[in-house]
């Protein structure tokens, strides 16, 4: 960061400091573990000699806040994964279901929003189509800051819903499900082979939340991957080659793991497994109706708390995806 052309390239400056002051987040948080370490030590030495309950408690409670605080710290420890510390783009997918389905998409975005705010991640909204009449047809989101990847492959897969619908006037009860991808941001140091001949490049005018006109003019980017079928789009930005640019980052993250599956579905079938594909396989339920719970099927974690879920409380979640991936 000491070279005088450190900041002639902006985006990648900002990746150096963003894992900068994560690697320094870290070592800070483990000079404080080891001291709040510690002083508990000493607080146990003291219920030791005066047997008193109310200095028990207090330590018992300190042990408490500790426990979890080391739990997180290994955590963050365990992402060591070649993309890990990048960050992550992010697509929801309604299936079907029409509103139903979209304004559970719509919800599901919130959701992550508040996740990602909630870490000091920053989030920039790539691509909107609103639905129909309510919710979205589709988003994708930027997260960006230290290890977002690391973290959000854990939502990779079909989230599915259970309430009484808004949008039913009978009051029956609905399932919805929305698809989420998410794939590891690139550094430019990553090659993967995009030939300008295999590409079909699309302008059109950018709307966002609402439907509401971003820019009058045909800045927003749709490009389709014609080997591949894969399609991109960007307009979170007012000009053209910017959103160019994020459109092929886009794809080239994409085509990543496009490669990345199908080596790990090449090794599946060596090993003789069957993966289930579609709305059926989803990764996690959530119940509104008759009872609140959300559930995580692969690793059995649930709650009651729905609320908390939605406003963004999902790392009971991600925090056991990783450590069953390890154990």
């Amino acid at each position: 960061m000491l070279q005088p052309d450190f900041w002639n390239d902006q985006d990648q400056a900002q990746k150096v400091i963003s894992e900068a002051n994560g690697l320094k987040d870290q070592v800070h948080e483990f000079y404080e573990l080891s001291e709040a370490y510690d002083n508990l030590e000493l607080t146990y030495e003291l219920v030791k000699e005066e047997e008193d309950a109310e200095l028990q408690a207090e330590l018992e409670g300190e042990l408490q806040v500790l426990t979890e605080r080391l739990e997180q710290f290994e955590l963050q420890m365990l992402l060591s994964d070649e993309y890990d510390k990048n960050n992550a783009i992010v697509e929801l997918h309604p299936g079907a279901g029409g509103t139903e389905s979209q304004d559970w998409g719509s919800m599901l975005l919130r959701m992550y929003t508040r996740w990602a705010e909630s870490k000091g991640f920053k989030v920039e909204t790539l691509d909107y189509l609103p639905g129909d009449e309510a919710g979205i047809k589709s988003v994708t989101l930027g997260i960006k800051g230290h290890n977002a990847y690391g973290y959000l492959k854990a939502e990779k897969g079909v989230h599915r819903l259970v309430r009484i619908s808004p949008f039913d006037s009978s009051g029956r009860r609905h399932t919805s499900f929305v698809s989420c991808d998410v794939m590891p941001e690139l550094n430019d140091d990553i090659e993967i082979d995009i030939r300008s001949e295999d590409l079909r490049v699309d302008t059109y005018r950018s709307s966002g939340a609402g439907g509401q006109h971003v820019n009058k003019t045909e800045s927003a980017i749709r490009i389709t991957h014609l080997p591949t079928g894969i399609v991109v789009s960007c307009q979170t930005e007012r000009s053209q080659i910017q959103n160019r640019e994020h459109a092929m980052k886009m794809l080239q993250a994409k085509l990543y793991q496009r490669e990345v599956e199908e080596k790990e579905k090449a090794i599946a079938e060596i090993r003789g497994e069957q993966k289930e594909i579609g709305w059926g396989s989803q990764i996690r339920s959530y119940v509104f109706h008759p009872y609140s719970m959300v559930k995580d099927h692969r690793t059995g974690t649930e709650t009651g708390n729905v609320q908390a879920v939605m406003d963004g409380d999902i790392d009971m979640f991600i925090n056991a995806y990783l450590r069953s991936r390890i154990s």
